[in-house]
């Protein structure tokens, strides 16, 4: 067979060029292929140049943030503020809680609130006249004391029973004793909603009340049926009930008289008693209703006239730092308001004399030195404890600790020079028979 080698040779020719040209699409193919990696690269790169770039702005944002944002302050204590606004003389006046004579204002008593700047005054059976007089007299107290930095107690000891300090036109609340019996909580606490209601009638904002004290000595002379009763924890159920219900209707209640006053033979307004209890035998039935309402956040606990030699040999409980400072404060640990019983009371005369009794209670860890009766003793009380911390007897620090309580608890209350009086009468009446009828019915 005869083969054409020149068409062979160009067969060869053009398939060697085909295989080429394949070759070279496929040699494209390929290059197009690798191209496209380092473009897709290259854009990676680019984002995340971006992202770095916008972390890095971000970051520089924050910073920018962070130095424009000015640091957020603590809050201010508003009692720590008022209390650095006071004067020596303001701050030691804040600790008194004085009485007044006659049933209006007289010089004298103006005199000792521009000038002492008394914290408080108290009322007794004596300044009470009628519900509009005894209310225009409280109300002048509060503007005498407007030119003092902060408004005034007025207080008084509204307990119920014998122990009642308002005009004839108000009805009656029974004793301690005689609602005790029922043993319903409900009713004591009403009864403290009328007792604040009471003496909201002339613009009282403390209640030298509940009584806390067990009646555990029959022939008690200044207790007995003041007191719920003769169980601890009935006086606690109760006295606690009381308590929340003066509370509620925005009255400070006070709680007495601790360390306990109810085994007592001796009244206190005349002479020191004297109770030869251990520690331990308080603890199981006189200290039982008032860490009760230690427990119950207390706002005030007056202190008693009462010698435990067992535990002070030396002082009696009102000018105690075993009794104040150790036990109530210390292992109670309360730190709510401590006011001493009436310091004028034979208790103190007879034994103390008031100066070296002032330092002593505040040393002990008394807030508010209660005494009545007597212009000439408050000025005594303001001008020792000025000299005590003016010679380092008494430190000014331990004059704060107790005027940042005082404060606290005026606060708390939202107490005002300018609150009125307030109450409807008639109406507060018409409650009271309702509840001494379901009082009666128990």
């Amino acid at each position: 067979m005869y083969i054409d080698n020149r068409k062979l040779k160009n067969k060869h020719i053009n398939t060697l060029q085909m295989l080429c040209l394949l070759f070279g699409i496929m040699l494209l193919l390929s290059a197009c292929g690798q191209s496209q990696k380092p473009f897709s690269s290259e854009q990676n790169n680019n984002n995340a140049g971006t992202e770095t770039n916008a972390n890095s702005n971000t970051g520089a944002i924050n910073q920018n943030d962070q130095q424009n944002t000015v640091p957020p302050q603590e809050e201010k204590d508003p009692v720590e503020e008022q209390l650095d606004q006071l004067s020596l003389d303001e701050k030691i006046g804040q600790m008194i809680l004085a009485g007044v004579q006659g049933t209006t204002l007289d010089a004298q008593a103006k005199q000792m609130i521009t000038d002492q700047k008394v914290g408080g005054i108290i009322f007794y059976a004596n300044n009470v006249s009628t519900v509009p007089g005894t209310a225009k007299f409280v109300q002048s107290i509060k503007d005498a004391n407007r030119s003092n930095p902060v408004p005034i107690f007025m207080s008084v000891d509204q307990e119920g029973g014998k122990v009642s300090r308002m005009p004839e036109t108000v009805e009656s609340i029974p004793s301690n004793g005689k609602v005790g019996k029922t043993k319903d909580a409900d009713l004591a606490e009403t009864m403290g909603k009328l007792l604040a209601r009471q003496i909201q009638l002339v613009g009282f904002n403390v209640d030298f009340a509940p009584v806390m004290d067990v009646n555990s000595n029959p022939n008690n002379p200044v207790i007995g049926d003041r007191s719920f009763g003769s169980s601890a924890s009935l006086v606690s159920q109760m006295g606690i009930a009381e308590m929340k219900g003066l509370r509620s209707e925005g009255i400070i209640p006070v709680v007495k008289h601790f360390p306990g006053h109810g085994d007592t033979s001796v009244d206190s307004h005349l002479d020191l008693p004297v109770v030869n209890k251990t520690e331990k035998q308080l603890a199981q039935l006189e200290w039982i209703p008032f860490e009760a309402a230690v427990k119950e956040q207390v706002e005030a606990v007056m202190v008693a006239h009462i010698l435990f030699p067992k535990l002070d040999p030396d002082h009696p409980a009102s000018l105690s730092d075993v009794i104040i400072g150790q036990q109530l404060r210390g292992k109670f640990k309360y730190d709510g308001v401590v006011i001493t019983d009436d310091l004028s009371m034979g208790a103190i005369a007879k034994n103390y004399k008031l100066n070296d009794a002032a330092v002593a209670t505040v040393q002990a860890g008394s807030d508010i030195l209660l005494v009545a009766h007597s212009y000439e003793s408050a000025k005594t009380i303001f001008d020792t404890l000025k000299s005590a911390v003016k010679s380092g007897e008494i430190s000014e620090s331990r004059i704060n600790e107790s005027v940042y309580r005082i404060l606290a608890l005026k606060q708390k209350y939202n107490l005002s020079d300018e609150e009125q009086p307030s109450g409807d009468l008639k109406q507060l009446n018409a409650d009271i028979v309702d509840w001494r009828k379901q009082v009666d019915a128990r």
